[in-house]
Order: structure tokens, then C-alpha cells, then sequence
């Protein structure tokens, strides 16, 4: 297909009245709406008269008004014991049933805890919806289980007499 001069004048024409480029190329026929994008680019045909409208006005419902949400007071919550003075190698967070949370995925705010509450595939999911800490999505609380500070492996002794070793071994 070839672009004539009366193809031309058809595609400038069309292109100002505010068609689009799909439009254009069915009314000229044997072009696609690619090759008509190309040739409105290569002639500099970037300003429209009226921008393209849509065939039938678009209807967006209004959203309902969100309920206020109540913050839960905050309960303690059980904290396992030490049962003896040991040394341990690095304390665990202390891991407890945890109680229904007190957000949705509809209710989660940004300032929210975003811990996830029971199975997500069942009615009682819940997130944990405490306020959160300075950074980051979780509670002090869930912070503390989802963040560990790294451990240091058993058996290795660290420090500059382990890089010296592993340095010979490349030298």
C-alpha cells in the first residue's frame, strides 16, 4: 500500500477532525492503525483540533463514605518466660496464638500494621492493625519477629585472622 497525495490529504483531515488512529485506518482500508501512528509521526501531525472522544460517556459510581475506623485498645499480650539462665546463642521472639487483628484488606491504612492474622483463604483473616512503628509496615511487636539480627555461624571465629585465611587461599 502506498501512500498517495489523496491518501495523505484523507489521513491530515481525518487526524484534525479528532478521529483515532484506528478509526482513520479503517475508514482508509488497507492500512493498520500502526501504519497510520508512523505517518501522522512523519509528517508532524502531533496537534489536534479536539481530542478524540470517547463513543458513549463513561459512568463511575461514587465510592460509599468509609466508616471510621475504631482503634482497638491495646491489650498485653502474652510473653513467653526464660526458664532458666542459659546461654543461647541469640534470644527468639516469643511466638503466641495470635488474637483476630482489628483491620481488612479494606480497612488497612497506611500508619497500619500489615501482619497477616489466620489463613488468607478463610472468612477470619485479619491483619494486625496496630499503629506502626517510625518505619516500616509492622507493629513493634511483629517487627521484632520479622526483622533478626543476622547470627553468627557456629563454629567459625571471625574477624581479621579468618580474612587473612580466606585472602592466602587466592593469593
Amino acid at each position: 500500500m502506498s501512500w498517495t497525495d489523496e491518501r495523505v490529504s484523507t489521513l491530515k483531515k481525518l487526524w484534525l477532525d479528532g478521529l483515532s488512529a484506528s478509526q482513520i485506518a479503517k475508514q482508509l482500508g488497507g492500512v493498520t492503525r500502526n501504519a497510520v501512528i508512523g505517518k501522522v509521526h512523519r509528517l508532524g501531525l502531533s496537534g489536534r483540533a479536539a481530542p478524540s472522544q470517547p463513543t458513549r460517556p463513561v459512568f463511575k459510581a461514587p465510592r460509599p463514605a468509609r466508616p471510621p475506623v475504631a482503634a482497638a485498645p491495646a491489650r498485653p499480650r502474652p510473653v513467653a518466660e526464660p526458664a532458666a539462665i542459659a546461654p543461647a546463642p541469640a534470644p527468639r521472639p516469643a511466638f503466641y496464638a495470635e488474637e483476630p487483628g482489628s483491620a481488612t484488606v479494606l480497612t488497612l491504612g497506611a500508619h497500619m500494621c500489615k501482619w497477616p492474622i489466620g489463613d488468607p483463604s478463610s472468612d477470619g483473616f485479619t491483619f494486625c492493625g496496630r499503629r506502626t512503628g517510625a518505619e516500616g509496615p509492622y507493629c513493634v511487636e511483629h517487627a521484632r519477629v520479622a526483622y533478626q539480627p543476622q547470627q553468627k555461624k557456629a563454629g567459625t571465629r571471625g574477624g581479621a585472622s579468618d580474612l587473612a585465611r580466606s585472602l592466602r587461599r587466592y593469593i
